[in-house]
């Protein structure tokens, strides 16, 4: 039955329903819906990007919050468990290692079953959509839940195996303004062998926790230290090696948050084999880390991995210049955490031949200070990184053979004089239609030269 219609008084605009007309007040309804159409109005005055693209941020928001959130209660657990168990080295190494081998177990076998291509960091093949390359299933909505939940169990090993969020996160919103754009993608190839790949990561995840165990290499690694407490120590700007030297500080049974340095300290290494010591182990245990199957981002270890390089030289001048450098009679004294903040800047962008870490840097720290000498520390870094080899996610992606631009060198002057003529095929074939008073003619043009070969004439209609 169809709808009666009608005009309000007095109005000569479209006909509304009785319903509408005889409704409940009338002029509030006729209010609101007009306040709604002005703000619609508004709203796609400026286009649909900006509130897709708030949608957008407010929802990964809420996903990075919720994540945050469960990670940190599982960490607590953790270190709860591990400090409970008691005074048996064996139940506290079980406790140590264990937990993070079932967390990866989980992470792995969970997120290679519903898609393999859940695992990694993900920059890389972002980097290659937006090249133009069409990805299948990499954007698909599935993929967005296996890397979630496989992310959250990586981020709950803590500093075992040394992984961070930033890639996978970068993934995650690339899926998410996908899902929100309409863009679906097809899964189609034959399906991989997954068996083995949780057996690996377990195995591998076990090596990686029975060295960072406490009580044995642990001590010498910092290894009850999170992602967010190495860089909160090593940025710190006292020099350590001159405060051990008249007093060893303890190594307290439980980790203190207001002296965090004790954790890189030990009576016979010193802070400089500690930091040594560090640098050498985190070098292949990270490598070993990256071969794992799992969601995992490997920006933040890397940006700790040069913090600590540069606490070490800031140590070491520290020592030789105890007092300062003095320049112009002003004595300028030695702070670590200024090179462990340039460290970290030049030796990530170094890995990923990008200049921003120094931006990245600046407001991690909230300040400028060392802006010139970060500055011209990751400028250096790129020059002598990118002159070596590529960048570490372009480097994945060759290793997976993904399809990619290759790398064109502008300052190689001789190429400026390679044109396509030099390797183009110049022996075409053509056709030309000429237009005749009693028909269609079609000459065939072949070679360098274009020199006809033929000539086919098509009579029209009524001719003879």
């Amino acid at each position: 039955m169809e709808e009666l219609v009608g005009l309000r008084e007095g109005s000569s605009g479209d006909p509304v329903t009785l319903q509408e007309l005889w409704g409940p007040c009338p002029r509030i309804r006729r209010g609101v819906r007009g306040g709604l159409e002005w703000l619609k109005q508004k709203l796609f005055r400026l286009g649909e990007d900006w509130y897709f693209l708030m949608v957008l941020g407010v929802l990964m928001a809420l996903v990075s919050y919720a994540m945050d959130l469960a990670v940190g209660s599982v960490v607590q657990a953790h270190q709860w468990l591990y400090g409970e168990i008691g005074d048996s080295h064996l139940l506290r190494y079980l406790s140590w290692t264990v937990y993070p081998v079932a967390l990866v177990s989980f992470s792995s076998g969970f997120s290679q079953s519903i898609t393999p291509s859940s695992g990694g960091s993900g920059i890389p093949e972002v980097k290659t959509i937006l090249s133009g390359v069409v990805l299948e299933d990499y954007l698909d909505i599935k993929n967005f839940g296996a890397k979630v939940v496989g992310m959250c169990c990586t981020l709950a090993c803590g500093s075992t195996l040394f992984l961070g969020k930033v890639g996978p996160f970068v993934h995650l919103s690339v899926m998410m303004a996908a899902y929100l754009g309409r863009v679906r993608t097809t899964t189609v190839g034959e399906p991989e062998n997954k068996s083995n790949k949780p057996v690996y990561s377990a195995l591998a995840t076990l090596v990686l926790a029975s060295i960072t165990y406490p009580p044995s290499a642990g001590r010498f690694l910092a290894s009850r230290l999170s992602m967010k407490q190495h860089l909160d120590s090593l940025f710190d700007n006292h020099a350590w090696g001159l405060m051990t030297q008249n007093s060893s500080p303890p190594w307290p049974e439980e980790l203190d948050p207001q002296h965090l340095w004790w954790e890189w300290y030990h009576p016979r290494f010193t802070i400089f084999g500690t930091l040594a010591f560090f640098l050498v182990m985190k070098f292949w245990m990270l490598i070993l880390a990256t071969t794992i199957p799992i969601p995992a981002g490997y920006f933040m270890p890397i940006f700790i991995y040069g913090a600590a390089i540069g606490r070490l030289f800031g140590e070491t001048l520290s020592f030789i210049f105890p007092e300062g450098i003095v320049t112009g009679g002003i004595t300028n004294p030695i702070m670590p955490g200024g090179y462990a903040l340039a460290g970290a800047a030049a030796f990530s962008g170094a890995v990923t031949h990008t200049i921003s870490t120094a931006l990245l840097a600046f407001e991690l720290t909230g300040q400028i200070v060392h802006a010139l000498p970060v500055l011209m520390a990751v400028l250096a870094a790129n020059a002598i990184a990118q002159s070596c080899q590529p960048s570490f996610y372009d480097g994945t992606i060759i290793v997976k053979k993904l399809p990619y631009l290759p790398w064109i060198l502008g300052r190689n002057i001789s190429s400026h004089r390679v044109r396509v003529e030099h390797f183009m095929n110049r022996s075409i074939t053509t056709l030309a239609i000429q237009l005749m008073d009693d028909g269609i003619g079609i000459c065939c043009h072949q070679g360098l030269e274009q020199m006809p070969s033929g000539v086919v004439w098509f009579p029209m209609r009524g001719s003879r």
